[in-house]
């Protein structure tokens, strides 16, 4: 445990964080299922809308550090080239 004064605000900031990440993490995994589930019933407007929700999710994560950017971009890509061959 902290004893440093110091320390111990480090370790209520690191909370603070660790909490914030997980909630953003959680949000973008949801938006993400929803596209996924989408795709998998063949439903071309679900799947339409569940992307326009995803990408700034997604985006927004990367923003706040809780994404890498490539991991972030990556992710956005499949889920499109997904949604797309749908839409053929």
């Amino acid at each position: 445990m902290a004893t440093h004064k110091s320390a111990e605000k480090r370790s209520k900031q690191n909370e603070k964080r660790r909490v914030r990440n997980t909630n953003v993490k959680s949000a973008v995994r949801t938006t993400i299922k929803s596209v996924i589930t989408a795709v998998e019933a063949k439903d071309k407007e679900k799947s339409k809308t569940a992307l326009a929700a995803a990408i700034p999710a997604i985006a927004k994560g990367s923003a706040k550090g809780v994404l890498h950017k490539k991991t972030a971009s990556r992710k956005i890509s499949r889920l499109t080239r997904s949604v797309n061959a749908l839409q053929k």
